[in-house]
């Protein structure tokens, strides 16, 4: 036997014998935590204020640099949105570049230059990289701000936030921040509709005077560059740049809730219930609790070997992830925690959620949770390691946050020095379930009914984070006759008849045909909808001589098709057809065979609106909108389950026409799913061209 053959041979041997010796149910013992070697950027000062840090890395020829103003929270009040829309007008050109030029510059580099609110990037080859950097110092120092650009912009985000208002998520992020800091702090507040329309150019040019300044500025090199090249460049694009010295915020602390509470925003077209469970907590990067702190959101919540994870997905099924998110920072920051859940689950989720809270407070912690959440953070941190711009990044961290020089480079020390009970005494100072929010954002129909077993008050806001002062409740026809002094459904509904031209004018109307057009994908569709009292409806959309829908009820049986395919409606579909008792529905809301519940007031776009519950006979439910203005409809919500999932149907209702004595929308916006569709009616005709044999 040679000798290399005799080593392998003594190998195999040696770790046959050794692994008959692990107790493989037990994890491994943790070795030392390995010595983290960190370079220290050389770091200068320009005369304006200016921090620059060089990183210096000649694997590769390529260089990026990153101007970052330490500006901290801001304030907006009613000019929120102000700062991003500034942000996004960096990018707009320069007083001697156009944007087109500007762009094409940059192309021409094979370089990427972005500006935001805060400060910019520019990266290139190292060839290219002087240029490519003087671009994005010229964008900061000397922007253009076109009109039609801010125009532009303007538009583009108030159709995205128009888009964002029917989600429950986006409801939910936006209401925990207002009520955890206040609506009217720079942490709570939050961009509206309103706010963008009312900013003008003025306000944009303003902020960036205030704002984008050298003071408080932090200028990174990393990659193929040596400090005296970089310093020569900085100089250059910045060294003569002037502006207001800023000055940190002094932001004082909110207050936690006395005892834990549930706030509940209605979305009756959610799907899914939206919670959180949060409270306040300052947590400071040199504070004696960061890292344990890291070590506990791991555990509770980091991911899918996370005791939320594990036991509302895992074991309930309740959603497809749970996590937790211990802020940390110079400010007051948030603990949170969150799922988006089955809305019939939404309360035994609370108790899961809550339950794992206690076991962190209590200390029910594994040895080998605790050693998943070493191991991660030794792993994340290693690989952290092979960016350059880490170095970057944790030096502007020691500098920002008052940190020992050494913070990073004992960093997996501190990490893997901490016992169970360390992150069980975090748990209890920082997790406090006594003091918590408990927000739920949601259909209110499905879950409101199950949180009163929970034991904790339930408060009511919309989805602006105002409290919802009416309570809902249902009426009949024989109470609001007695209160015609009170705003009720009744009331609401009744307006709504008098402002299209009455109700007796409304029960003329027997027959009804309506021809329009709308645009999908670049191409035109035109559609006819006859409608013949008390419930028969046909609707066909074509594009061109191509029938893309079609649907029919000839009041006892139906059928939907779409490109050539067609389905007869079951009995459920059937049912929720014959609802339809005339073609003006309103009128059968004031009888008794419909269930109407109001709900308070709420904001379809610029408008104050009343909101009404409405349980037809066949028992399906919609959410109905009425100006407070004009009395009428605005937005109708409701679902429809396809292919055995609930999709959220939202129609909006326009520019209101009359046709004879009637008043009719003549521009109808529907979203469902997240598809919008937007339908522009050409003519409606009344009482006219449309017979029983437009239904066979």
């Amino acid at each position: 036997m040679n000798k290399i053959i005799y080593t392998l041979f003594f190998a195999a041997v040696t770790l046959a014998v050794n692994a008959q010796k692990i107790d493989r149910s037990k994890p491994p013992k943790p070795g030392p935590a390995p010595v983290i070697e960190l370079a220290t950027p050389i770091t200068f000062t320009l005369p304006n204020g200016m921090t620059v840090l060089v990183v210096e890395n000649h694997k590769l020829p390529k260089v990026a640099a990153t101007l970052s103003i330490d500006m901290g929270p801001v304030l907006e009040g009613k000019k929120a949105g102000v700062m991003d829309l500034m942000g996004q007008m960096l990018g707009e050109g320069t007083k001697t570049m156009t944007k087109a030029r500007f762009d094409e510059s940059i192309d021409l580099l094979g370089a990427d230059v972005s500006l935001f609110s805060g400060g910019g990037n520019a990266s290139a080859l190292t060839r290219y990289f002087s240029q490519a950097f003087i671009l994005m110092a010229d964008a900061l120092k000397g922007p253009a701000f076109p009109k039609e650009s801010f125009e532009k912009l303007q538009s583009q985000t108030i159709t995205g936030l128009k888009s964002g208002e029917r989600s429950a998520a986006i409801i939910s992020g936006r209401v925990v921040g207002a009520l955890a800091y206040g609506k009217k702090t720079a942490m709570g507040e939050f961009v509206t509709e309103e706010s963008v329309k009312a900013l003008t150019l003025e306000d944009i040019k303003e902020a960036y005077k205030n704002y984008i300044t050298p003071s408080r500025s932090y200028l990174t090199f990393i990659g193929d560059i040596t400090p005296g090249k970089a310093k020569e460049l900085a100089i250059k694009a910045f060294g003569s740049w002037t502006g207001r010295k800023l000055l940190m915020p002094q932001i004082p602390n909110a207050e936690n809730v006395a005892t834990t509470e549930i706030d509940f925003v209605d979305v009756p077209t959610a799907v899914q219930g939206e919670l959180s469970v949060t409270n306040l907590i300052n947590n400071p990067m040199g504070g004696k609790d960061y890292h344990a702190l890291l070590l506990a959101n791991q555990i509770l919540g980091g991911g899918a070997e996370s005791k939320l994870f594990m036991n509302l997905r895992e074991k309930h099924g309740f959603t497809y992830g749970s996590y937790a998110n211990t802020g940390n920072g110079r400010f007051q920051a948030q603990f949170k925690t969150s799922a988006q859940v089955r809305s019939e689950k939404a309360d035994s989720a609370i108790v899961e959620m809550m339950n794992e809270i206690d076991n962190m407070r209590n200390g029910r912690i594994t040895a080998e949770e605790l050693a998943i959440a070493k191991a991660k953070y030794n792993g994340s941190f290693a690989l952290k390691m092979e960016d350059p711009s880490s170095t970057a990044t944790y030096a502007t961290n020691i500098l920002i946050n008052n940190l020992p020089k050494d913070f990073y480079r004992t960093f997996l020390q501190k990490i893997n020095s901490l016992s169970v009970a360390d992150i069980q005494k975090a748990s209890q100072k920082y997790y406090d379930k006594n003091k918590s929010r408990i927000v739920v954002v949601g259909n209110g129909s499905k879950i409101l009914p199950n949180l009163g077993r929970l034991g904790y008050p339930v408060k009511m806001y919309d989805k602006y984070a105002e409290p919802v002062v009416d309570k809902p409740r249902e009426t009949t026809v024989e109470e609001s006759d007695k209160n015609t002094d009170a705003v009720t459904a009744y009331s609401i509904v009744n307006d709504y008849l008098k402002a299209i031209g009455g109700k007796e004018e409304a029960k003329k109307i027997m027959s009804q045909k309506t021809t329009l057009s709308m645009e999908m994908m670049g191409r035109s569709i035109d559609g006819i909808e006859l409608k013949l009292a008390p419930n028969k409806r046909k609707t066909k959309m074509k594009m061109g001589e191509m029938t893309v829908f079609e649907s029919s009820f000839d009041g006892t049986k139906g059928f939907q098709g779409q490109m050539g395919q067609k389905k007869d409606m079951d009995s459920t579909e059937v049912k929720e057809a014959q609802d339809e008792k005339a073609i003006i529905p309103q009128i059968y809301y004031i009888t008794n065979d419909y269930k109407t519940s109001y709900l308070g007031i709420d904001k379809v776009g610029e408008d104050r609106a009343y909101k009404i519950k409405i349980t037809k006979p066949s028992g399906k439910v919609s959410t109905e909108y009425y100006s407070m203005k004009t009395s009428l409809l605005l937005r109708e919500e409701s679902t429809q389950t396809e292919a055995g999932t609930e999709v959220s149907i939202i129609t909006d209702y326009a520019d209101y026409k009359k046709v004879g004595a009637v008043m009719f929308p003549f521009t109808v916006t529907q979203n469902a799913g997240g598809q919008e569709f937007i339908m522009k009616v050409k003519e409606i005709k009344t009482n006219e061209a449309v017979t029983d044999a437009d239904f066979q």
